[in-house]
């Protein structure tokens, strides 16, 4: 069977936003080449660990990997504008079609803004009534293509903690920052995307991959 496979991650890179390189060692001092890497652990694209918002909260070491690798249903809200508030309204007919343990990614295409600066300032995010609902629905795992599912802009930080908060603490895995979700064919595509077995830590920079047949 023919397989299609889709990086859906961003580059990491020497100045990007939670990475700097320093090389460590070349082939000329000591026969290979080696990097010191200094990682955010929310770089580029990421999982949020329950750590990173619920005080004693699970570390993302301890994050069900049947959860990072299954069938996710890709859903289409590019009509929602910039600084717009996600609501359930707007996940349309596919509202329908998730159901308990349903990955969901939400198709923004807000990762095309990622080297903008409104990339952080101006995303469209996910409301805290939709919180409460993929909650409600046991939805295991939400991925979008902004570099956080809240507001990030100063004075409204409340909606940023409420909003991880909701989402953590009802057991649904955060993906953050992924991109090309417009490159996707498909309704439902096989998705895996696994963080780094770093324990203790709030989260961790990932590789997404969506494969479709």
């Amino acid at each position: 069977m023919a397989r299609r496979i889709i990086d859906l991650t961003l580059t990491l890179y020497d100045g990007i936003r939670g990475l700097d390189t320093q090389p460590k060692t070349t082939l000329a001092q000591m026969g290979c080449n080696t990097t010191t890497l200094h990682l955010y652990s929310h770089a580029g694209t990421h999982m949020d660990a329950p750590l990173h918002f619920v005080d004693g909260g699970d570390a993302i070491d301890t994050v069900d990997l049947a959860v990072c690798i299954g069938p996710a249903l890709v859903v289409d809200i590019t009509h929602v504008e910039p600084n717009g508030i996600i609501e359930v309204v707007d996940l349309g007919a596919s509202a329908d079609a998730i159901e308990p343990a349903s990955r969901v990614l939400l198709r923004s295409d807000w990762s095309h803004h990622a080297k903008m600066e409104d990339y952080r300032t101006h995303m469209p995010r996910i409301s805290a009534a939709l919180a409460h609902w993929l909650v409600h629905r046991r939805v295991a795992l939400i991925g979008v293509e902004t570099p956080s599912v809240a507001s990030l802009r100063k004075g409204i930080g409340a909606e940023l903690t409420e909003v991880h908060q909701i989402l953590l603490k009802g057991g649904v895995v955060i993906v953050e920052s992924l991109t090309k979700l417009d490159q996707l064919r498909q309704e439902t595509v096989e998705l895996t995307v696994l963080p780094l077995k770093i324990l203790g830590c709030d989260g961790s920079p990932v590789r997404a991959v969506a494969v479709e047949y």
